[in-house]
């Protein structure tokens, strides 16, 4: 680091969008910041957007472990060691100052090898529950960051090593949250976006249906609905709503997020944690439905904390499409009902999470240190 001021930074997040929106929201503070940045990720990393499409990015060998059969494990094990080994020579090649890792099995091998080589790390929790990943990185980790100001697990780390920091989400959702919300007049056409990964599109495709042919006729012919479809569902869940006479605009991905919420009345959704934030950020009302057996019932989590904030509303899978017709039934005639969640909604999260992530990344540079230990002198 000897002659260097620029801080350079690497950041370890797998392929998902839970684990990469928030990356992708710190990468751009830090390139705003004139800082260095790269990325670790594994294969799925794919069609970077923001920040993550101005940076480097190394593929990194990784595989999930948890909930996986003998043979899934064994195998997933030997990608994490040969991980392992790339990573060594990533960090050794490219002497970061700083590696950010942000959970899930992908960025195991990148903040390992960080620790390894004695190069500072902080992990980024998006969850209200920590996941295993960062529960077995954390003791070696400068800096636990927290989306939750309760965050089960992370008590195991010294108060002086973990912040609540909140979590990042991008700059395009933030401006949603900016303008303000207006509730629907009784009567006029009501907007309502379904968007959840992959295992919501699935689930949401039988259950968002179901639930609305079950509402009464004046309360369906309302609805305009933006919905995330899987490919093999898109024509069938097509069919229904046009049965029904109802206007749906049907996408196995929507690559403008931040435009559907900010039409969107009400939001039906799983509770990943970039789910919650973004929906947070943009002070949208929703209704989460939680993925069922999500590992330690992290979702259930996430969704209990949104619903404390006074964000939304809760309802088990199991439950059913009556439990989920019978509440937008209930939200559509009360316009104050999704007005008071929408002025809630912002307070369970933090807009201001990338910049306050980011300071924390910056207290690591070589020159904050140098002052530190002048002030230390002093």
């Amino acid at each position: 680091m000897t002659g260097r001021t620029t801080l350079r930074v690497l950041l370890a997040a797998g392929g998902t969008g839970g684990h990469l929106f928030p990356a992708e929201a710190l990468a751009g503070e830090l390139l705003s910041r004139g800082t260095s940045v790269e990325l670790a990720t594994d294969s799925r990393g794919r069609g970077f957007s923001g920040g993550l499409a101005k940076i480097p990015v190394h593929r990194i060998s990784a595989g999930g472990i948890a909930g996986k059969g003998l043979v899934h494990r064994w195998m997933n094990v030997c990608r994490l060691f040969w991980g392992f080994q790339q990573a060594l020579w990533l960090v050794t090649r490219t002497r970061p100052d700083c590696v950010v890792g942000f959970g899930g099995y992908a960025s195991l091998p990148t903040v390992l090898a960080a620790q390894c080589l004695g190069r500072p790390t902080i992990l980024h929790e998006q969850n209200a529950v920590m996941g295993r990943a960062n529960r077995f990185l954390m003791n070696r980790a400068r800096l636990v960051a927290l989306a939750f100001n309760e965050t089960r697990h992370a008590e195991k780390v010294e108060i002086s090593r973990r912040r609540h920091v909140g979590n990042p989400v991008r700059a395009s959702v933030i401006a949603v949250g900016t303008r303000a919300y207006v509730a629907p007049d009784s009567g006029s056409q009501f907007h309502l976006f379904v968007m959840g990964g992959s295992q919501g599109a699935r689930a949401f495709a039988n259950l968002v249906p179901e639930a609305i042919k079950a509402m009464a006729e004046p309360l369906r012919a309302r609805l305009m609905i933006a919905q995330q479809c899987r490919a093999e569902d898109l024509q069938e869940t097509s069919t229904i709503y046009r049965s029904m006479g109802i206007e749906a605009e049907l996408k196995p991905f929507f690559d403008d997020v931040s435009r559907r919420l900010e039409k969107a009345h009400l939001v039906i959704s799983r509770a990943g944690a970039s789910s919650v934030a973004e929906l947070a950020a943009a002070a949208r009302p929703a209704i989460l439905v939680p993925l069922p057996g999500s590992i330690d019932d992290h979702q259930v989590a996430n969704a209990n904390a949104f619903e404390r904030a006074g964000g939304g509303w809760v309802i088990a899978q199991a439950e059913g499409a009556a439990r989920l017709s019978e509440k937008l039934s209930q939200l559509m005639a009360s316009p104050e009902m999704l007005a008071r969640a929408a002025n809630l909604a912002m307070s369970a999260g933090r807009t201001d999470a990338a910049a306050r992530l980011a300071d924390a990344v910056s207290e690591l540079s070589p020159t904050k240190a140098i002052a530190k230990s002048l002030e230390i002198l002093v």
